[in-house]
């Protein structure tokens, strides 16, 4: 179990990060907000890469108090950041050994990940995806407690995300690490976390699972009608199926016709032959 219950002045003093939360060992939790929420930085205290007022607890050590201030080193995590990170004079299998000398394992995670053939290459010969796949290899490689993300997928194109979510899922389910994703993509969180909560101006408002806070917002941020469908299920009669448009999820009523030729995971395009938009006041 890790107990969080941390305050910290953000915005120049004008927002007050407070946060009260217990996660399950082994549990994905996202974290989803608007920016400027206070997402990454619970993660950075978390990390010990920020200081802030309160307890945090993994278990049965204490990694802060009023007493305590575990340095980031100590605390037994895995960060992984949007930037790759990894140093231009160094190998695959380099990086690996430098966040720990453990040869069978780094062989083991190369393996999983499908790098090991280029275990010998540079980071300046590598795409995108693989270097993501390195950084990935080596956070897990000092087994932490708790892996934290910070939109790792964000510069990757639809195709590399879909390969990096199914590697850090096997990762997640592999090894039983605590993992917390902050994302503002509603399809990674649908298909990674088992929990989502919702961070606004410093508070959790919401905490629920992925589908009932996803598809609980109201309105459209944007008039995009092209999506990722995420589940296609069965409700009496009808057809329903789960798409991610921008940054929310809809529900749409599908034809039998239609929905036995689709496939879950591919773009689809939601078009009506009506539309009535609402207007209604921001809270």
């Amino acid at each position: 179990m890790i107990a969080i219950g941390v305050e910290k002045k953000l915005s120049e003093g004008m927002m007050l990060l407070s946060v009260d939360v217990e996660i399950a060992s082994g549990e994905f939790v996202a974290l989803f907000g608007k920016s400027g929420s206070g997402k990454t930085t619970l993660l950075r205290i978390l990390a010990g890469l920020e200081d802030a007022r309160g307890r945090i607890e993994v278990g049965d050590e204490v990694w802060q108090d009023e007493a305590t201030f575990l340095a980031a080193h100590k605390r037994h995590i895995g960060y992984l950041f949007q930037e790759y990170a990894l140093f231009p004079n160094m190998t695959v299998w380099e990086h690996l050994l430098y966040a720990k000398k453990d040869p069978s394992f780094a062989k083991e995670l190369l393996e999983m990940s499908e790098l090991f053939d280029l275990r010998d290459r540079y980071p300046h010969t590598l795409s995108g995806g693989q270097k993501q796949r390195v950084a990935l290899c080596r956070a897990m490689m000092r087994r932490p407690k708790i892996l934290l993300l910070d939109e790792p997928f964000s510069a990757l194109d639809r195709d590399m995300k879909q390969i990096l979510r199914e590697q850090l899922m096997h990762f997640h389910q592999r090894f039983e690490t605590t993992t917390i994703l902050v994302s503002h993509d509603p399809s990674e969180i649908y298909h990674l976390a088992s929990r989502v909560l919702v961070l606004e101006e410093g508070k959790i408002i919401q905490d629920a699972p992925p589908k009932e806070v996803l598809l609980s917002a109201k309105g459209s941020a944007k008039f995009s009608f092209e999506g990722e469908l995420l589940e296609l299920s069965q409700r009496d009669v009808l057809s329903i199926a789960v798409v991610a448009i921008g940054q929310q999820l809809v529900e749409v009523v599908v034809e039998e016709s239609v929905a036995k030729n689709l496939v879950i995971g591919s773009r689809v395009h939601v078009s009506a032959k009506a539309f009535s938009p609402i207007l209604s006041p921001l809270s």
